[in-house]
């Protein structure tokens, strides 16, 4: 009853289309080569393992759970399975450099990858969604010794890796931390601590799992400038087979992805190794995070996507009452029933969810593109530009794209009625599955306290401008074209008030620091809504010379309802952030 059917046109019209990849990949020599002959057959393959794999094992992982017992973890029937089809398949090696044993293939296809991936079974993904960000780490801060033993393992997919920050007394704060970290005689460390809410910290998927740990060395200074990082292996030794002092103290019970092992951690003086200079573990492991980051707003736009496409199916099918408005001209017996999905209130939940998605995927894909551009293009300049995008489209795509997928799952529920209310239709577990997005790899306050405080009023601007010129040519090339015109004028007339709000909360840190920050939150999700607004801006312009095909005609329709429906929530973010100086009380303990 539940399905997945991967949105292969979808895909391929963000990537070839929209994104013009072709010419873009031809400026770049590691991707000169790839045609579009070579991603259709990347996409297809992917889509059948998601389908015939990966999805059937969603909801049994669901309603079975991972078996904790005597310190170690039996994950639900089917996954591991699905893990071996994965490594056969040699996914996990898609965009990694081929010197490690990779594929070398854009970041932009193993994020189309990875959303299908997060649409299937996110509970599954968990196990190796970390996995890019470990390799990025370690291939940039790792010792050539440890890079040489350990990277081809984790890039085959023979290994999964693990990130190990939270302690009981160190949640978003990682100042705090306090597990410990000794030289040995031999060059490795001797590591002392508990860690929790580990995803994957233990399970039946590898032989062996290599966490990445923060500790602290002897003489760390306080706070996170005292955090160093360490490779810590489950298994060490010559042959990789003795047992290291990790112990799996227990796995959480969790309100969804039960079938994604949530382990606490204890480390017993373990053998572990430092990766990159002691004391410097925070700026390593940020580039582990980064990278989960958009991969977790992908997570977002999968669920998006799972409730819409299974929304739509059970609106066609659902038969109820006459529908107005759009009522079917055709003669029908009396007390007949139209299905659902001609309501009007049912019509602007899908469409709703429609624009949502398509235009994330849009963004989302956008950003895993200037991954490729930041790290591969020959122009330094290209580079830096990039660079300078992504540090803002991560918090956004992060804190953005999961907050709709925890929303759109719940306004897809209300499609089912009180059905949706029931494990027998899915929709539950999707909307209980996207909570956590919310809250792990920096919690979408966070997100936005990143963006707004630390990126914008932090360079005063400097970096924002670019997104401001990506937003004006979307505009103007809409208002060249009669078709789209109206359409460039409410985009230039949104990031006309979105551009002056910014420089306004700019010049008012510098005399009160703490309004930027009772804001953030609103002022993220005004810059995604503005984002979709550029991307669907584009559609529109591409869509608007082809609208005599059906599949254009549909994107031009879900622009014109974005900018009419969707767009105008912009203008509550503004409201919110225009009434900043209205004082927010705390809230006291009952006397």
């Amino acid at each position: 009853m539940w399905q997945y059917a991967p949105p292969l046109r979808e895909f391929r019209f963000v990537v070839e289309e929209l994104l013009d990849s072709d010419r873009q990949w031809a400026e770049i020599p590691a991707f000169a080569d790839l045609g579009r002959e070579t991603i259709a057959q990347i996409l297809d393959a992917a889509g059948h393992f998601v389908t015939e794999t990966l999805a059937p094992a969603n909801a049994a992982g669901d309603a079975e759970g991972c078996v904790y017992r005597d310190g170690t973890v039996t994950t639900p029937p089917g996954f591991v399975q699905a893990y071996r089809e994965y490594c056969d398949g040699g996914w996990p090696a898609l965009a990694c450099d081929a010197r490690h044993g990779g594929q070398g293939l854009p970041q932009l296809l193993n994020a189309v990858l990875y959303e299908m991936l997060y649409s299937a079974n996110h509970a599954w993904t968990m196990y190796p969604g970390i996995v890019h960000g470990g390799y990025e780490c370690l291939r940039a801060h790792a010792s050539p010794q440890l890079i040489e033993h350990y990277l081809p393992k984790i890039v085959s997919g023979e290994w999964l890796c693990t990130m190990c920050l939270t302690e009981p007394q160190a949640g978003s704060d990682v100042g705090l931390i306090t597990t410990r970290a000794e030289a040995g005689m031999d060059g490795s460390y001797r590591i002392s601590g508990s860690k929790i809410f580990i995803s994957g910290g233990e399970h039946d998927l590898t032989p062996n799992i290599i966490h990445l740990v923060l500790a602290r060395l002897p003489d760390a200074p306080a706070g996170t400038k005292g955090l160093s990082l360490f490779l810590i292996p489950k298994y060490v030794g010559p042959e990789d087979c003795e047992p290291n002092a990790v112990y799996c103290d227990g796995i959480e019970r969790k309100m969804g992805l039960k079938g994604s092992a949530t382990c606490s951690l204890r480390f017993d003086g373990a053998r572990g190794w430092l990766v990159g200079e002691p004391h410097r573990g925070l700026a390593a492991m940020f580039v582990m995070m980064n990278s989960a980051r958009l991969y977790v707003g992908l997570q977002g736009l999968g669920h998006a996507e799972m409730a819409l496409q299974n929304a739509v199916r059970y609106a066609h099918e659902r038969m109820q009452m006459r529908a107005i408005g759009n009522s079917p001209t055709r003669p029908r017996a009396a007390g007949a029933a139209d299905p659902i999905a001609l309501q009007p209130a049912i019509c602007k939940v899908l469409m709703t969810l429609r624009a949502f998605v398509e235009g994330e995927r849009a963004v989302g894909l956008w950003t895993a593109h200037l991954l490729d551009v930041a790290e591969f293009h020959p122009d330094e300049r290209r580079r830096s530009d990039a660079n300078d995008l992504l540090s803002l489209l991560t918090p956004i795509v992060k804190g953005f794209f999961t907050e709709n997928g925890f929303a759109l799952s719940s306004a897809a529920l209300q499609v089912w009625g009180g059905y949706g209310y029931l494990r027998d239709f899915g929709i539950e577990q999707t909307l209980r599955d996207s909570r956590a997005a919310m809250i792990y790899e920096g919690t979408n306050e966070i997100q936005a306290v990143d963006l707004l405080v630390r990126k914008i009023v932090g360079d005063r601007g400097r970096r924002v401008a670019s997104l401001f010129r990506v937003a004006d040519d979307a505009a103007q090339s809409c208002r060249d074209s009669a078709s789209c015109r109206e359409l460039g004028d409410a985009l230039n007339a949104v990031v006309i008030r979105w551009r002056t709000v910014t420089q306004s909360l700019i010049d008012e840190a510098a005399v009160e620091p703490a309004t930027a920050y009772r804001v953030a939150s609103d002022y993220l999700r005004l810059a995604g809504l503005c984002l979709l607004g550029v991307w669907w801006a584009r559609i529109a312009r591409l869509a608007a010379e082809r609208l005599n095909e059906p599949f254009y005609r549909c994107k031009f329709d879900t622009a014109r309802f974005y900018f009419d429906h969707v767009l105008p929530e912009a203008g509550l973010r503004l409201a919110l952030i225009d009434g900043r100086h209205a004082p927010v009380p705390s809230i006291d303990l009952p006397a």
